[in-house]
């Protein structure tokens, strides 16, 4: 399906470049508390997939080396413009999600922000975001999911077929997604939206 696709995805975020800040800042408090949870320390490195225009930079402390990817370049284009103002020891890239052109255990943190409900394959996602993880590393994620243990209403299942065309996917549950990864779940914090929105700190065996 053409809306459930790369292309789909980087025509859209390309057309919201603009208007993207003004309405993704309404998240800055849930970015800032899963960032937080972190414990982010100097000479850590942090992968951001999926980073949009570079929002998350805004919280993360100086003296932290990290690489943000995103599908779309001008999103991109714009990481790098906000960190003129922040100093951050950066690389940006154009890169797709599902498939990061990373070497294996190369972090060791990973923040997926407002990526799993967006991205076609959210398991792909997952599983490249715990390769790339270095034994022990953590991974944060905030975004919207089906509370557990519920089921979407027909009025809700009728609002995702437009939600996800325009922007994102209000069905998915995380529960689903974790299973296929060998990820331990540290904390699970509903944090908005009724317990629809979702800060989840997992973790990667060191074993």
């Amino acid at each position: 399906m053409i809306f459930r696709s790369n292309n789909w995805n980087k025509f859209r975020y390309s057309l919201y470049v603009p208007v993207y800040d003004a309405v993704a800042r309404w998240f800055a408090p849930y970015r800032r508390t899963s960032i937080e949870a972190l414990h982010l320390q100097p000479g850590e490195h942090v992968l951001i997939v999926g980073a949009g225009t570079g929002l998350d930079l805004e919280h993360i402390p100086v003296g932290v080396r990290i690489t943000a990817t995103d599908l779309t370049p001008l999103m991109v284009q714009r990481i790098k413009v906000r960190n003129r103002l922040l100093f951050h020891d950066l690389d940006a890239r154009v890169m797709d999600g599902q498939k990061l052109d990373i070497e294996s255990q190369s972090f060791d943190v990973v923040i997926l922000h407002l990526i799993l409900a967006v991205i076609p394959d959210p398991v792909a996602c997952l599983r490249e975001a715990e390769r790339v993880l270095k034994p022990g590393g953590r991974i944060t994620v905030f975004d919207k999911f089906l509370p557990p243990d519920t089921s979407p209403s027909l009025a809700r299942r009728w609002t995702n077929i437009f939600a996800f065309i325009l922007a994102t996917d209000i069905n998915r549950r995380f529960e689903d997604i974790l299973k296929k990864t060998n990820l331990e779940s540290v904390s699970d914090e509903a944090v908005g939206w009724h317990g629809n929105l979702r800060v989840i700190q997992l973790k990667k065996s060191s074993n």
